[in-house]
């Protein structure tokens, strides 16, 4: 039975990014400041060691969530109404004409 742990190689992999990014994306997940497609995101990752030095390993199902904030998922924008076009003119009190002629 494989173990459910992935090495940050294999998850960076996984998402299609590279291994620097993702610690990036882990150093900013740790300051609170990882934002995924204008969502705040955590990610909950195990790093052994005796001070917490050793290597980084993620849950596949962690990676499975990731994956699924990255999703892009189109969306019909409505369509809008021309603008109407506005005879009335506020503060003009007078009926407006050709002045040339």
């Amino acid at each position: 039975m494989r173990s459910n742990l992935l090495s940050s190689k294999e998850v960076a992999q996984r998402l299609g990014i590279s291994t620097a990014t993702l610690y990036d994306w882990l150093a900013k997940s740790n300051s609170g400041s990882l934002i995924i497609r204008g969502r705040d995101v955590t990610i909950d990752y195990f790093q052994g060691g005796p001070r917490g030095q050793g290597r980084i390993k993620l849950e596949v199902q962690e990676v499975q969530r990731l994956k699924e904030l990255m999703r892009v998922r189109p969306r019909v924008v409505p369509k809008r109404r021309p603008a109407v076009k506005q005879y009335h003119y506020p503060g003009i009190t007078v009926k407006l004409g050709n002045v040339g002629g």
